[in-house]
């Protein structure tokens, strides 16, 4: 399960300890829920975006850099802070199929996923296009209207259900396996 964390969120002095509070309440596995943090939160203040991500993960929770590429990029940042995960943001998805930089800048990202060992989830997919450029490129995740517009808890409920039925198979961290689709987050 993903949750963005906000900028506000991020900063308040007691986030670590309301996390731990949530995890023990609900009895969560700290290793299926991922925090997504946007780019430019994270690298405001790294040394304190260190140490709080640092101590997020040793809950054993999961950690995404939401929105890569539109804000701060700091190749330097990426490599000394703990993300499991790396967000491409919408932006570079939408004009995937007409745009050959863009497309470059996409193979590059999803490159440097792969080699500094990240998941990456492709946000903002809407088109069977969008979503058979990305598999060109080796990109597994994505999320986006072509799976489902946003849910409330009880309508998530019944779309999970509903994929286990199709798939027949729902994975432990809330993947969805799709046929000819890249799973879904």
């Amino acid at each position: 399960m993903s949750v963005n964390v906000s900028a506000k969120q991020f900063t308040q002095p007691d986030l670590f300890e309301e996390i731990g509070a949530v995890l023990h309440e609900t009895g969560i596995q700290p290793s299926t829920l991922e925090l997504e943090i946007t780019e430019s939160v994270a690298m405001e203040d790294a040394e304190k975006t260190s140490d709080i991500l640092s101590r997020l993960k040793s809950f054993g929770v999961r950690l995404a850099i939401d929105d890569f590429g539109t804000g701060y990029s700091s190749l330097n940042y990426l490599r000394r802070l703990p993300f499991d995960t790396l967000k491409i943001d919408r932006s570079f998805i939408l004009n995937i199929g007409n745009d050959s930089d863009n497309c470059e800048i996409l193979k590059v990202i999803v490159m440097l996923a792969r080699n500094l060992a990240l998941d990456v989830v492709a946000e903002g997919l809407e088109t069977a296009e969008q979503v058979r450029h990305l598999q060109s490129l080796n990109c597994e995740f994505g999320q986006g209207y072509i799976f489902s517009k946003p849910k409330d808890e009880e309508s998530i409920g019944r779309f999970l259900a509903d994929q286990r039925e199709v798939t027949g198979n729902l994975v432990e961290s809330i993947l969805v396996d799709v046929p000819d689709r890249p799973r879904i987050r």
